[in-house]
């Protein structure tokens, strides 16, 4: 009997059955780029609190250097765990092979909630976009229905297909970025290269704290792409392609335009909040421009909310997937495909946090989800060390010491992120991971009383060739369509 006929023997008829009967379409290269893109960043929008934080110089320098020691270290990683590990659950995966199923359900919380407390904040931001143009959303009742109806709307739009979200992202991209590119163009000949030098103005102190954390928000999530995986076509070759080439079109999507609006404007630093690109358009072009940024950051926010949406349910389905949580987590609609479950739990956990302070939300955010890059950076060198001999169709080209740098650069900015986090914030999340470790043990409980079921199909993982050493193995269980 060969390799294959031996691995097709021991998953259950019922789940080759239900995965053959209705194969979904799977995700391409273009459509996954535009999902990274919008995993990430979603266009400049958001990026002109470190100005008014730190100065444009300092703004400047934030988001030409912390690609480097941020940015591209996570998204090396996620390249070739991924590659290595091509299912859904990404991160929670890693962490599982690497210290075993209570960190994998840590590392689920963390990202879990840090994922579903970010995609809160994009209805929040589009209705402070539209509240520009029209103000009775500003505040009271109107405010309220206007941020669960588009919650509702963009969840069902979602539940529709990962291949639309995917097509919709491209489009969505290319509208809400080309006014940016109206704008850089026009704000050329206004532009005076010592406004860039500027440290802010006098007597205005630092934020570092707003600072740190606007960098942080609009520059990570890399890895949250990749508990859709299982959803890519041949991930191994189409993921590192896709990581690279988002990588570079985010950094320039956000760099241009904010050279081209602290070059041609000069305005009181308090101004600089978000939003404040489309005054800038304004000052520069006229009202026409401002309104098309307003109803871009609108389009880019509807994007951000539903690529981060995508992940967080594939993320549950993921975990379901390999045991970690009960088999019905898993379930997929039998109209699309999509695990209509998570997306329910994970709109349902965002609605609740969206009437949170916004600055809040995202400082919550960055907080459980630095908790979990640092899990996923352990559990990265733990996996190079523990397994050297796994098949990785993508590997870092460095040795295991220059790894270690490679990861205690953006780690020690992870605790810089930690430290400068408010007491709110830390209740939050402290909350948050003892509800997390609460529900491990619970979880346990019920697989010791078998209470429902879990999934616990063994596969493979892959050695490579001309290397020896044992064969490890992971649980992957299949899931149930209704």
């Amino acid at each position: 009997m060969t390799q294959q006929e031996e691995k097709e023997e021991r998953v259950p008829p019922s789940s080759t059955s239900t995965t053959t009967a209705n194969i979904p379409k799977k995700l391409t290269l273009v459509p996954l780029i535009f999902l990274i893109y919008f995993e990430v960043a979603g266009g400049p929008y958001g990026e002109e609190p470190a100005v008014q934080a730190a100065g444009p110089l300092i703004a400047l320098l934030g988001f030409l250097i912390f690609p480097f020691i941020w940015s591209v270290p996570e998204a090396l990683i996620t390249a070739e765990l991924t590659t290595a590990y091509p299912g859904n659950g990404g991160f929670v995966l890693w962490a599982e092979r690497a210290f075993g199923p209570f960190m994998g359900s840590l590392m689920g919380t963390w990202k879990f909630l840090s994922g579903v407390i970010n995609i809160a904040s994009f209805p929040v931001l589009c209705v402070d976009y539209i509240q520009k143009l029209f103000p009775i959303f500003s505040s009271g009742w109107p405010r309220y229905v206007a941020i669960v109806g588009s919650t509702l709307a963009l969840s069902f739009l979602n539940y529709t297909g990962l291949t639309i979200v995917g097509y919709a992202a491209v489009l969505l991209a290319l509208i809400s970025l080309f006014p940016f590119v109206l704008l850089s163009l026009i704000a050329i000949p206004r532009i005076q290269p010592h406004r860039w030098l500027s440290l802010g103005q006098k007597g205005v102190s630092r934020d570092w704290n707003l600072y740190f954390n606007t960098l942080f928000w609009n520059l990570n999530f890399w890895d949250n792409v990749s508990t859709l995986a299982g959803e890519v076509d041949q991930p191994q070759k189409t993921f590192p392609l896709a990581l690279l080439v988002s990588v570079i079109f985010t950094c320039v999507s956000y760099i241009i335009p904010l050279f081209a609006v602290t070059g041609a404007v000069s305005v009181d630093q308090s101004q600089w909040e978000t939003g404040f690109h489309a005054q800038a358009a304004e000052i520069i072009a006229g009202k026409w421009l401002k309104i098309w940024i307003e109803v871009g950051a609108v389009l880019s926010a509807i994007g951000l909310f539903e690529a981060q949406l995508s992940s967080s349910a594939f993320q549950v389905l993921g975990m379901a997937e390999i045991g970690i949580i009960p088999r019905f987590f898993g379930v997929r609609s039998k109209w699309f495909n999509t695990p209509w479950l998570g997306i329910l739990i994970s709109m349902v956990i965002a609605l609740g946090v969206s009437f949170m302070d916004f600055t809040d939300i995202i400082s919550s955010a960055n907080l459980l989800y630095s908790l979990g890059m640092l899990l996923e950076f352990a559990s990265f060198l733990w996996l190079r060390w523990k397994s050297p001999n796994l098949k990785r169709p993508y590997r870092i080209p460095l040795k295991l010491p220059l790894l270690v740098v490679m990861c205690l650069i953006p780690s020690g900015f992870l605790v810089l992120i930690m430290v400068i986090a408010t007491k709110t914030v830390y209740l939050v999340s402290g909350v948050m991971t003892l509800a997390g470790i609460g529900f491990f043990f619970f979880i346990k409980l019920c697989k010791t009383r078998k209470w429902v079921e879990f999934s616990d199909g063994p596969v493979e993982e892959e050695e490579e060739e001309g290397r020896g050493g044992p064969v490890e193995t992971s649980r992957n269980g299949s899931y149930a369509v209704l």
